[in-house]
């Protein structure tokens, strides 16, 4: 099938974007804020009060979270991390830090009893996805909640993965494999961002963009978001940009070594 083929173009070792490259795509992203807002009303209700945000950037959807009664955010990206904490410094119910899923300051956060992880287009940017997953669901109690959105479809993968260092994309299928293989159970996984599929395709393969395009960015978030979130909700999409998947720690599992 096209959309799983994988292109060979791209060399996917040691992604490093630069940190003005991050920070200006996530500032570009930060006025799209319908599509945070449809983020938000698939993923907030997996989520229990206790999260730990993994790959929080400078706090796009941070913001969302802070009705909890405890929100931790990680990044590995120190400048992120610190304009994270510029932004929500009055909220003494966030604790954010700089730390990996591999590292052993990620495995400490065990210690704020988290119920519940999310991982929103960061799982991505890890080369060991397995063992970053497998993090995630060593610090939760048996029963806990990781919430993921990730890119879908390899096919779609150009310059623009590349630069933002992305080591792949994915499909229901591979996200359901990888799931397994770390233990945990699949509550929901469905493709999201149907017309999303095409844009990033052509910007991809047709434009052979470096970069995510402010405008293309306002006018997806004003005029297409709001009519395609609500289509999606009433008829899920058989594919799309992004894959939502809502992952579950069995509730027998004893405590679980990060790997």
């Amino acid at each position: 099938m096209f959309m799983e083929t994988t292109p060979k173009r791209f060399p996917r070792t040691s992604l490093h974007p630069t940190v003005s490259f991050i920070l200006d795509d996530q500032a570009r992203m930060a006025k799209a804020r319908n599509y945070f807002a449809w983020q938000g009303r698939l993923v907030l209700q997996e989520l229990g009060q206790r999260v730990v945000e993994v790959g929080c950037g400078i706090g796009n959807f941070t913001g969302m979270l802070l009705d909890r009664e405890m929100v931790v955010s990680v990044d590995i990206e120190p400048h992120c991390v610190e304009r994270l904490q510029a932004r929500y410094a009055d909220r003494p119910n966030l604790y954010a830090t700089c730390s990996d899923a591999s590292s052993a300051t990620f495995a400490d956060l065990r210690r704020f009893h988290p119920d519940s992880c999310v991982c929103l287009n960061a799982l991505e940017h890890m080369a060991d996805d397995r063992g970053a997953l497998a993090a995630m669901a060593s610090i939760l109690e048996p029963g806990g909640a990781i919430v993921l959105i990730v890119p879908a479809f390899e096919a779609l993968y150009g310059k623009l993965d590349h630069n933002l260092g992305h080591y792949r994309r994915y499909t229901r299928k591979s996200m359901v494999d990888l799931a397994g293989a770390v233990g945990l159970e699949v509550k929901t996984i469905r493709y999201m961002n149907l017309i999303g599929f095409f844009g990033w395709w052509a910007n991809s393969h047709l434009f052979r963009l470096e970069s995510q395009s402010p405008k293309q960015i306002e006018f997806f978030d004003r005029f297409v978001v709001p009519v395609m979130s609500r289509m999606e909700a009433v008829a899920p999409s058989p594919f799309g940009q992004s894959l939502f998947a809502a992952l579950r720690k069995p509730s027998g599992a004893g405590p679980w070594p990060a790997r």
